[in-house]
């Protein structure tokens, strides 16, 4: 290698190293330290592989194994992490972020019953293209007089860069002047005989601000869209205004176009807690307004309302150890359809893989005849439902076979024998029935094709020298064929196990994993596999979602095939040689 491409490999790796440490480090600070950790692996592993003579071969493959490390490990790790939380409807932030909810939401402010509001215009400062900038005045008032208060100097952000808080200060205009305690500020009227209306506002004398929104203006409409998008949101959704030992906020209760006396609810206390000789500070939440501690339990805050009933506030995000494991058993209303779509999902998986390999089989078996004549063209039909999309299959099963009205099953073919008609996708027996029909058509002639090259790879002279010692066909097909078959094809059938095993698209798109089971208060149905029991929990459930608990199943899915398939593999001996 040149002295060149030897500068060009490490200018390369010094590049991607810095980038790469500006990626985790910010990761880490923005709190996703699981994703900066996996990538810190990653850059090790490249690193070695770059630098270190033993890890060349690994040179090759480190696109590879970046996906693997971001698409792979990281969802791993992610959803076992998620697991052993709560994370879910009403348990979407981390408690810090609740906390901040509950100090700056308006839904959480109180506004006394004597409470003054006051309309309120805008006035914004424009730069030289006539283009209006984040520089404004709130001209305030009310039947006792006018009030001008600046923009927001203090500003609180979260983490995501949204506002948690703002403050400034009204000053009552006395004479059309005001004075802050940095500026001064003067009085532009009309000249007309209406002075009531305001166009400007100067500043020092040198520095105007224009007319330029009010909720109740319809023309100043226009500049709804910016006042919403801009000003409301990055200073005015959280903005305290101060006047004397009152506090004014946007008032929910005129849909935020006035500014009414309001104060917040709850604020942020400390408190210490003794255990041993050690002293132990925690952050509560206290109700200004009741005078007591707000209660936390099960990752919820909780409160009296009016009526002194209990009710929820606002969901954390909090780890909950094993819950959602053990419940799987401790909780009978979810472990009975837990442990029956369980035993379900081998049935389902074991059928489907079962039957279209014989199916299979018996199709390769019946075109590997080298008499057969049109060859071609069976192989070509017999193709076909691996050929078409399997949602288009899908759906045209459901409802052109086993639609219960008007499907070709009931109305023709039941129908011409006198039956009656079958509830193919209501009743739970023939639901199961239809499922295994569908996942075998569709099935069958991936293991077609499967077997049929491996058919055509056993030597020709091990049936002559069959023949020659009188061996029949069907000994020479349990003594020849199957063995060396399965040489091939059973890891084929450990992966289409473990591929039926998780094949949601199937079972959503024909019976939706229904009919429902009854007594559950899981959204289980008679059909429903594992995955799609874990899709129903995560985005379907009833009593919302239920993240955390579809992460444990999903783990648990994860495990149990690894078992399957590590012993499916050791005791077939698909991977040892076939000279063994």
């Amino acid at each position: 290698m040149s002295k060149l491409s030897r500068i060009l490999i490490w200018l390369a790796a010094s590049v991607l190293n810095g980038l790469m440490v500006w990626i985790i480090f910010t990761l880490f600070f923005i709190g996703n330290s699981g994703l900066a950790i996996v990538l810190a692996a990653f850059l090790f592993v490249a690193d070695w592989a770059i630098f270190s003579s033993k890890g060349y071969p690994y040179r090759y493959t480190l696109f590879a194994l970046f996906f693997l490390f971001i698409l792979t490990i990281y969802p791993m790790y992610y959803t076992v992490k998620t697991s052993f939380t709560n994370y879910g409807t009403g348990h979407l932030f981390s408690r810090e972020k609740a906390i901040d909810i509950l100090l700056t939401d308006p839904s959480y402010n109180y506004e006394p019953k004597d409470s003054e509001f006051m309309d309120f215009s805008i006035y914004i400062k424009y730069d030289e293209e006539f283009k209006p900038t984040e520089d404004f005045l709130i001209l305030l008032n009310n039947e006792k007089g006018k009030y001008l208060a600046e923009k927001p100097k203090v500003l609180e952000y979260d983490s995501t860069g949204s506002l948690l808080y703002s403050e400034t200060s009204m000053y009552e205009i006395n004479n059309d002047f005001v004075n802050t305690e940095e500026n001064a500020y003067k009085i532009i009227r009309a000249d007309s005989e209406d002075d009531s209306f305001i166009p400007a506002i100067e500043k020092n004398n040198n520095v105007r601000y224009t007319y330029f929104y009010s909720p109740y203006d319809d023309s100043v409409s226009s500049n709804s869209a910016y006042y919403n998008s801009v000003l409301r949101q990055n200073y005015m959704k959280a903005l305290v205004i101060s006047l004397n030992s009152k506090d004014f906020m946007l008032s929910n209760k005129f849909i935020y176009k006035k500014f009414g006396e309001a104060y917040k609810i709850y604020e942020t206390r400390v408190k210490t807690i003794i255990r041993g000789d050690r002293k132990e500070y925690s952050t509560y939440i206290y109700n200004k307004l009741a005078e007591r501690e707000v209660m936390e339990k099960d990752g919820f805050f909780l409160d009296y309302n009016e009526n002194g009933q209990l009710q929820r506030l606002i969901g954390y995000q909090q780890n909950i150890g094993t819950k959602n494991y053990t419940k799987i058993i401790n909780d009978s209303r979810i472990s009975k359809p837990f442990f029956q779509i369980f035993g379900w999902t081998f049935t389902y998986a074991a059928l489907s893989v079962i039957l279209s390999f014989i199916i299979g089989l018996f199709f390769a078996v019946f075109l590997n005849d080298s008499g057969l004549k049109g060859r071609l063209i069976y192989r070509t039909l017999l193709i076909i439902p691996w050929a078409i999309p399997a949602f288009i299959s899908v759906l045209v099963w459901k409802n052109g076979f086993f639609n219960q009205t008007y499907g070709i099953l009931n109305r023709f073919v039941l129908s011409s024998f006198g039956a009656e008609s079958l509830a193919w996708l209501d009743n739970p027996f023939w639901a199961k029935v239809s499922v295994i029909i569908v996942n075998t058509w569709l099935g069958f002639p991936y293991m077609m094709t499967v077997t049929l090259g491996s058919l055509q790879s056993i030597p020709s002279e091990l049936y002559e020298a069959a023949s020659i010692d009188g061996a029949s066909r069907w000994k020479q097909f349990k003594k020849i064929t199957l063995p060396l078959l399965m040489v091939s094809v059973a890891p084929l059938l450990v992966m289409s196990f473990a591929f039926n095993f998780n094949n949601f698209t199937n079972i959503y798109l024909l019976t939706n994993g229904g009919p429902a089971i009854p007594g559950t208060s899981t959204p289980a149905g008679a059909t429903d596999i594992l995955i799609s029991f874990t899709y129903k929990l995560a985005f379907e459930g009833s009593r919302g979602q239920d993240f955390g608990f579809a992460a444990a199943i999903s783990v648990l899915i994860f495990a149990i095939i690894a078992i399957l398939s590590y012993f499916n593999f050791k005791f077939s001996g698909s991977f040892e040689e076939v000279s063994r």
